[in-house]
């Protein structure tokens, strides 16, 4: 990291969790040191923190070239005898001072290197230069779709239809009949033959029926004697 000389970083200390437990029979009163360079700050004791206490504190550094950690030490506050060491750690500025911001958990050790706990705090560094990587920037909107156009297929195949071959103008293609559908012939009328004619299309001759017998009026005897003769026929 160059060119930091004299810039500001903001540390703000937010807390601390899954804390070594130096107390036996009570909760213990844990508060923070942060020390860069000649600098050194401490947070307010956090009476019963216990293993999560909350500090929500902000300290001020003047950065220095070629300094880029912060130690942090975390210590249990006593009335009657000295303050116990729960843990230390150190605090990398890298990502603070190029990207300008960092929020992460930094796990601190105890003196035999045992796992102490973790210690929050939000690094930020305002002079931070954002720079796109690369030199890359961003795409452009990507065209608007338009469909392929019609080509030749290649070695001398046959031509590629088009996508959709437009519609006739009526939207349906004309019958093949000058009429729409072809007349069915009709069927011939049923013929049967006559029977024989017993005159040969001719009048019956005459006398084929001779008509009745005329008898006058109040005549009852002529028809007597037919119906008799009749019967001896």
């Amino acid at each position: 990291m160059s060119g930091i000389q004299g810039q500001i970083l903001d540390v703000t200390v937010v807390g601390c969790k899954k804390l070594k437990d130096t107390e036996w029979l009570s909760k213990q009163d844990p508060y923070v040191c942060l020390d860069y360079a000649n600098t050194k700050y401490r947070t307010k004791t956090c009476t019963d923190g216990g293993k999560s206490p909350i500090f929500q504190e902000k300290f001020t550094f003047s950065l220095l070239e070629g300094l880029t950690e912060v130690n942090v030490v975390v210590w249990n506050s006593n009335t009657l005898s000295s303050d116990d060491l729960i843990g230390y750690g150190r605090v990398q500025l890298q990502k603070a001072v190029s990207q300008g911001y960092d929020d992460s958990s930094w796990a601190i050790q105890t003196k035999t290197g045992r796992y102490a706990g973790e210690v929050q705090l939000i690094l930020h560094y305002p002079n931070a230069k954002h720079q796109v990587s690369g030199g890359y920037s961003q795409p452009s909107a990507p065209p608007a779709y338009a469909p392929p156009p019609h080509q030749r297929p290649p070695y001398g195949g046959p031509p590629v239809p088009a996508p959709y071959p437009p519609p006739g103008p009526a939207g349906y293609p004309a019958p093949p009949y000058p009429g729409g559908y072809p007349q069915q012939p009709l069927y011939p009328p049923a013929t049967y033959p006559l029977g024989p004619d017993p005159y040969g299309g001719y009048p019956p001759p005459a006398g084929a029926y001779p008509p009745p017998p005329y008898y006058p009026p109040g005549n009852i005897i002529g028809p007597i004697l037919d119906y008799l003769l009749a019967l001896i026929i």
